[in-house]
């Protein structure tokens, strides 16, 4: 730890906990917009943090399990103030944006039965297919690699398992955590096969170890947080990349939710502010009330606060293992595949006329077009057009 707690800051932590919670309660935009507020504000305006821990958080933020940007604002409390710091920074970050979706939760279960409530959600669903379309494009040439012959020929492989897992997923509509690690363990040993590798039964053990922590037996807010601790634990990417997860065991294998009330739970993480994944604290809500939010929450934060804070002290040393980072790299590549099956799951079920389809396609081009329109913009709009449609 004496590694990254060094030098006396030039801040207090009460400041940096004030810090975060305004980003927590203003910070529209998503992961990556999150991440180039922190940067700006703390490395560059502010100089609380100097660039090099800056880095380094960023990059075991894309290395671990978990959203990148709730993932990056524990580091950049660690890095002065340990162990504390890490856990007020976080929870600062989360809490804002928590808090407004139980009340839209609250206000959901509420009005949703009403006309006015389900024209509104009519026009905002239809918007998020427009908005996760995009992203999925965004991640996928992000995480695999651009469009391009020569790209494509230099990372086949995780091509290959790109489009595996996104067949896989659209026809089956569930994921397997199992398979994604396989595909970690695949790449990991093809590019750069780690000096233990020969110890086939260590990762045989693994493997059947984790598949079989499905058949543990648990009561409904037991199976609420165990769901979304393998939620947590599991998904690499960032912001949406948790979608296929939540739409398969919400909706598919345990049915809490229906089809539309997850693509509006979805799209309640579109119009509040922070991390992108707080959606999970709608959808606990909606199936165990507060209680429910609050598993959920926990159950999702509490693995990522966990992969950021006990390899924060060695992380120097962890970056350089190249065996980690293919084995990173070929379960991101299941990953983002999954979550573009799981988008063509939704759309088909959301994109249900013809003024669906025109939202979702001007959603679309808008975000591409017009860059001073945003994502909680759109949506304001497409209810206020769902209101048109359905009660004028």
């Amino acid at each position: 730890m004496s590694e990254i707690i060094k030098n006396k800051p030039n801040y207090t932590l009460t400041d940096l906990v004030k810090y975060f919670l305004k980003l927590g309660t203003t910070g529209f935009g998503g992961p990556v917009a999150l991440v180039n507020y922190m940067q700006r504000d703390l490395v560059e305006d502010k100089k609380w943090i100097n660039d090099s821990d800056f880095k380094e958080g960023l990059a075991l933020s894309q290395l671990a399990p978990g959203p990148l940007a709730a993932q990056l604002g524990i580091y950049m409390g660690f890095v002065h103030y340990g162990i504390l710091g890490a856990t007020l920074s976080g929870l600062a970050f989360v809490l804002p944006s928590f808090i407004m979706v139980v009340l839209l939760g609250m206000a959901y279960k509420v009005y949703g039965g009403l006309p006015w409530m389900q024209a509104v959600f009519y026009g905002i669903s239809a918007a998020v297919i427009g908005i996760i379309v995009l992203s999925s494009y965004k991640i996928t040439t992000k995480s695999i690699s651009k469009f391009e012959i020569t790209a494509i020929k230099n990372n086949w492989l995780l091509w290959i398992f790109y489009f595996s897992a996104t067949i896989l997923t659209a026809v089956t509509q569930r994921e397997e955590l199992t398979l994604f690690i396989v595909l970690g363990f695949i790449y990991m040993i093809v590019k750069a096969p780690p000096k233990w590798i020969k110890r086939h039964k260590t990762a045989s053990l693994f493997l059947l170890a984790t598949s079989g922590f499905s058949a543990v037996e648990l009561g409904k807010l037991g199976d609420l947080a165990w769901f979304f601790i393998k939620a947590g634990a599991f998904v690499f990417g960032s912001g949406l990349a948790i979608v296929p997860f939540l739409h398969a065991g919400v909706v598919n294998e345990h049915h809490w939710l229906t089809e539309n009330q997850f693509v509006d739970a979805v799209a309640v993480a579109m119009i509040t502010p922070g991390p992108v994944v707080i959606t999970v604290g709608f959808i606990g809500y909606l199936v165990g009330g507060f209680t429910g939010a609050c598993v959920a929450a926990l159950a999702t934060f509490l693995p990522c606060y966990l992969f950021t804070v006990i390899p924060a002290p060695y992380f120097k040393k962890i970056s350089q293992n190249k065996s980690i980072k293919a084995f990173v790299d070929g379960i991101t590549a299941g990953v983002i595949g999954a979550l573009v099956g799981a988008v063509i799951v939704i759309t088909l079920r959301t994109i249900i006329d013809i003024p669906t389809a025109l939202i979702a396609i001007g959603t679309l081009l808008i975000l591409i077009y017009v860059k001073r329109l945003q994502e909680p913009h759109i949506i304001v709009i497409a209810a206020l057009v769902g209101v048109l449609i359905k009660l004028i």
